[in-house]
């Protein structure tokens, strides 16, 4: 018996029948979250137990479970209805999606424009196999498609097809691309895609590469085979979340509050409750919000992995949701390469990066490495940008990391920076390679910026009143919107005009030799 192919449909097709169902479940926890809301404070202020569940005598279990269930019933009657109102379709050149029950909205994900594909795994998706997918394009906020809920072979063919037609291959060649011809069904046009990219890719001689496939579905449309690059210790992830910023302020906090209390006789509890306040509201927001940290750090960093294949960057990572991305070579606008102090003894570093369409809340999607070494760091570094520009890369990159003054050919923020930055400033610099601007700054806490030139969108020059009596100014690099912001800061003003133009030249010239945006036909695939 064969094994099932998933296919990704060319025919508008809704989402899985079990969609519904995993918006409906949260009203059960609206109302778990009510009643301890109602009866928490109560149990901690030390009133009696029994005291505490008169709340029941006015509404009786039953009827809480009845509310509930009725509650949930007509949110799953609103889920169902969005549902039947929600189609996707996938064409050679977008991915389109269509919903709305009172207003029909029809929109596209265009496959020139992409920017990254993710498969997305909450923890009760993956129990029961299904997955989420995100279709991120260039373009203003919701440009992407998101598609909740997939079954997971699902999922991957139609990533694998996306990617695949975003590299520059057709699934045939029609005339005018004529959309396919009566009869003609989804499976027959992902068989011809798969022949296509054989033929193609058998013609240099590298057919398994770009084939074979490592995921555990089969799919008419194969992944490409990857090559694993790194991989993060769960040890070294919580070396580095143990010698965070956050983590040193708990660790200080107790003899702090020890030497307060016996030494000074200070009543710390009463101290904590005047800043934090006394409602147990207060007291679970501050502890989430104290704890949060660790835990976001933690679950996005664990099991993180990257690799490279014929789609481009992979990574994946996550504890309780999973998370696969894919982002296409050369969709990378800005790279930030961070070094606590704490860190400085192990010469970690955490990257991360800008990709148009994550926009500037999903730090925790942006991120290419949570903890490197300095030669995983550099190896991430050429994961995006294999040319510098640079005779030596390595050398270049290693004195941006840590170097001082202008080693490495860096212009630096003259002697009048002193004044406004007098730890800093012999450690700011600014240095243009023939691929990308490196801009570096900090002493203690260290920064690198790398912004490959054909993706600086604006410039700008800003002046304060000190900077100005000073002669000096900032230089802003615009990226797409993201995590990561490159600002040239406190060069002397000549320098700063002069980099401004320099940079705007570099920008058209990168991006009048910029490759083409399918990135098969760069590397000169006749597609």
């Amino acid at each position: 018996m064969n094994p099932h192919v998933y296919t990704a449909p060319r025919e508008w097709t809704r989402l899985h029948p079990v969609s519904p169902l995993l918006g409906g479940w949260a009203i059960f926890g609206l109302v778990i979250a009510y009643v301890l809301h109602q009866q928490i404070p109560a149990w901690v202020a030390g009133s009696d137990f029994d005291a505490a569940w008169e709340f029941f005598d006015q509404f009786p279990i039953l009827g809480i479970l009845v509310a509930a269930l009725l509650g949930f019933a007509l949110v799953l009657g609103a889920s169902v209805w969005q549902w039947r109102r929600r189609e996707y379709r996938i064409g050679d050149d977008a991915v389109y999606l269509r919903q709305g029950i009172v207003t029909q909205q029809q929109r596209q994900a265009r496959l020139d424009r992409l920017q990254a594909v993710d498969v997305v795994q909450p923890l009760l998706a993956r129990i029961f196999g299904f997955a989420a997918i995100n279709v991120q394009v260039a373009g203003g906020n919701q440009s992407g498609i998101e598609l909740k809920f997939l079954r997971l072979g699902d999922a991957e063919a139609l990533r694998n097809e996306i990617l695949a037609l975003a590299a520059g291959v057709k699934t045939a060649q029609r005339p005018d691309d004529a959309p396919p011809a009566p009869g003609e069904n989804a499976p027959a046009a992902s068989s011809r895609l798969r022949e296509h990219v054989g033929e193609r890719a058998a013609a240099l001689g590298n057919v398994e590469d770009v084939l074979r496939g490592t995921e555990r579905v089969n799919t008419a449309v194969a992944a490409a085979e990857e090559q694993p690059v790194y991989e993060v210790p769960t040890a070294r992830l919580l070396g580095s979340i143990a010698l965070s910023g956050p983590a040193l302020f708990l660790l200080a906090m107790l003899p702090v509050a020890l030497i307060a209390a016996f030494a000074f006789r200070v009543d710390v509890v009463g101290v904590l409750v005047g800043v934090i306040g006394g409602s147990l509201v207060a007291v679970v927001g501050a502890l989430a919000g104290l704890l949060g940290f660790f835990w976001s750090r933690f679950n996005g960093g664990f099991g993180f992995t990257a690799g490279i294949s014929a789609d481009g960057l992979r990574l994946r990572h996550g504890l309780t949701e999973t998370r696969r991305q894919t982002v296409p070579p050369g969709r990378v606008a800005a790279i930030r390469l961070h070094q606590p102090w704490l860190w400085r003894t192990q010469d970690w570093w955490r990257i991360t990066i800008n990709v148009a369409g994550y926009g500037e809340s999903q730090e925790s999607v942006s991120v290419l490495h949570p903890v490197a070494t300095r030669e995983e760091a550099l190896r991430a570094v050429w994961l995006i940008l294999p040319d510098l520009g640079d005779p030596d890369p390595t050398g270049t990159l290693g004195l941006a990391m840590s170097g001082r003054g202008d080693d490495g050919g860096f212009t630096i923020s003259p002697e009048a920076a002193r004044r406004l930055d007098p730890l800093q400033w012999r450690f700011r610099g600014v240095r243009a390679t023939d691929r990308a601007l490196l801009i570096r700054r900090g002493r203690w806490e260290r920064e690198l910026f790398v912004v490959p030139h054909e993706r600086t969108q604006s410039l700008g020059l800003s002046q304060g009143p000190l900077r100005r009596a000073l002669g000096l100014a900032n230089v802003e690099v615009h990226s797409v919107q993201g995590p990561v912001t490159p600002v040239a800061t406190h060069l002397a003003l000549d320098d700063a005009v002069a980099l401004i133009d320099a940079q705007a030249a570099r920008a058209r010239e990168g991006r009048r030799r910029q490759t083409p945006e399918q990135w098969m036909q760069a590397v000169g695939l006749d597609v």
